[in-house]
């Protein structure tokens, strides 16, 4: 018997952690280093791509789910691990502003941390979902797991935001300490006994060397495309994810607590996004999985448009955020049920390695996404305004985003609807 939907519910608020732990570090961390304390966009876009360089072996973990092992053990450790980094990056922040490089030396060592924590919880959090859902469930499951991580980063950074306020190096600590230690104790509480109450619905017996898998999964067709796919489309995702608080404050003139309740926002955003198709398509049957990424993806490429028009008058930025928060979370949704339904397509007992290989990819897509927006922000600072020199590179964003839904409509079945999940009384 797979997973009930109390345990999947459990089990999303693990993910629920993950992210509330994650923004601070992708967003209120990030705005810190470059606004307060005057430093270069492109060195927080460095830290956050080493976190998600690490991510790189994300596929092993999924093999090793897929070959047996206890997986509670790496959720519960992964996130103390992230939560250790996460409060050493703020401290890193802190000794960063009056001793650069001990403070950088120790933000490494802490974003490296990060790194290792979200992939040991993360990875090891989706096999369980990926190995011990029934197939039915699934596409619920990834539905139901993501939309509370949204909801803890929506939550956190919004709650964040109001305790930052007048802003003291004490109060970022004492803020993130409340926010790390909590996800620990709620992870651990929320996994124990999951595992072992649970049979795996499908497990190899007989272990096959991780390379030799990993090949068997690059050689399907389906999986080798949408890992492309899933690679550029998380870059145009991930570009504005380190330059968009900054752009609220050197722009728009939002204080530290302002621009963290604008990331809130935006996540309120795309937990609204996701809400919307999780109810059309998987309770109503509404629309095929492409039809949903496609508009999700064009409506994303709009609001990036209607961003850097408001930058011009420096007014009305929260609205436009928000809708833009909106249409990730419609492309995401859709992406993350397409995930499920294919992780179990193709040969047998290799679900963790398909998930392991496309968090990978989105790993790398997100770090190579960031920094590469941060970095270009900070280039053409150097010969145009702040206004002109963001809005640049929220364009190149809607273009990817554009190309992104091409190839959605060009990979994914046009037919592939997200199938209605019945809840059975007593489960």
């Amino acid at each position: 018997m797979g997973l009930s939907w109390l345990s999947i519910v459990r089990l999303g608020m693990v993910q629920m952690c993950l992210g509330s732990i994650v923004v601070l570090t992708t967003s209120t961390l990030n705005r810190l280093m470059v606004v307060e304390l005057g430093l270069a966009a492109v060195l927080p876009g460095a830290l956050v791509a080493l976190h998600y360089a690490i991510q790189i072996t994300r596929p092993q973990w999924g093999y090793k789910s897929d070959t047996g092992g206890r997986r509670t053990r790496w959720i519960i450790g992964g996130m103390a691990i992230l939560g250790a980094g996460a409060f050493l990056a703020a401290l890193g922040v802190i000794v960063m502003e009056t001793m650069h490089w001990p403070g950088l030396i120790l933000s490494i060592f802490a974003y490296t941390l990060i790194g290792i924590g979200v992939g040991a919880s993360g990875t090891s959090l989706l096999a369980l979902l990926a190995t011990s859902t029934a197939p039915a469930r699934r596409p619920a499951a990834a539905t139901i797991t993501w939309l509370m991580m949204i909801a803890g980063i929506a939550i956190t950074a919004a709650t964040a935001g109001q305790f930052l306020d007048p802003y003291t190096h004490d109060t970022l600590l004492r803020v993130v300490g409340a926010v790390t230690g909590g996800a620990v104790v709620l992870t651990a509480l929320a996994v124990a006994g999951i595992e072992r109450r649970t049979k795996p619905v499908e497990r190899e017996e007989e272990a096959t060397p991780f390379w030799d898998g990993l090949r068997e999964v690059l050689a399907e067709r389906k999986a080798r495309n949408f890992t492309i796919f899933i690679f550029l489309s998380m870059c145009a995702y991930f570009m504005q994810e380190l330059i968009l608080e900054p752009y609220a404050g050197l722009v728009f003139g939002f204080t530290p607590g302002q621009s963290t309740s604008l990331s809130g926002a935006q996540n309120g955003g795309v937990f609204l996004g996701m809400v919307t198709v999780g109810v059309a398509a998987t309770g109503f049957g509404i629309g095929s999985l492409r039809a949903w990424v496609v508009a999700g993806c064009i409506g994303s490429a709009l609001a990036l448009v209607g961003v850097t028009v408001l930058g011009q008058v420096g007014a009305g930025l929260t609205p436009m955020v928000v809708a833009m928060g909106y249409f990730n979370g419609m492309f995401a949704v859709a992406a993350i049920g397409a995930m499920m339904a294919l992780a179990g397509e193709g040969r047998e007992s290799r679900e963790g390695t398909r998930v392991g290989l496309w968090g990978a990819s989105q790993a790398i897509a997100a770090g190579f996404g960031g920094l590469t927006g941060a970095a270009a922000v900070d280039m053409m600072r150097l010969s145009m305004a702040a206004p002109e020199a963001f809005g640049a590179v929220f364009l190149v964003e809607a273009v990817l985003f554009i190309v992104s839904a091409v190839m959605a409509f060009i990979i994914l079945d046009g037919g592939r609807r997200v199938p209605a999940a019945g809840f059975v009384a007593g489960e």
